[in-house]
């Protein structure tokens, strides 16, 4: 019913949180900070990514709520409003489990992704010093 919305919430928030880190960025490279790290990408190109899947992932809840009929492009939108205070319940029982469930896993493979390219660059480095 609404578990789209928990994922699209997160979205905004890390894109907010992208951009703030990316204004920061922006400050450190004129203040000609360097670092020796191996992963040359940046904090903002990472959170960047991660906004792209969560968004990804809430137009593809949302678009399995249209082709079920549970959204509606007339208002309320939510077809589960018209049914009454139980479906109130149901949607934010949705949202707490599906949503919240969507979310973490979204997180949780782009966390794996990260940590795998991590891993990748550093037994590169190290063939590359033997």
């Amino acid at each position: 019913m609404a578990c789209f919305t928990v994922t699209a919430a997160t979205a905004i928030g890390v894109a907010v949180a992208r951009h703030i880190v990316k204004h920061n960025e922006k400050k450190q490279e004129k203040m000609e900070i360097t670092t020796t790290e191996v992963d040359t990408l940046k904090t903002s190109k990472k959170l960047g990514i991660l906004e792209i899947a969560l968004f990804g992932g809430s137009f593809l809840l949302a678009g399995e709520h249209v082709l079920h009929g549970e959204v509606t492009f007339t208002f309320p939108f939510l077809t589960a409003i018209n049914e009454g205070t139980d479906a109130v319940k149901g949607m934010l029982f949705e949202m707490g489990t599906v949503g919240v469930g969507m979310t973490l896993a979204i997180v949780a493979v782009w966390g794996a992704a990260l940590l795998v390219r991590k891993l990748l660059l550093k037994r590169k480095a190290k063939e590359v010093k033997e």
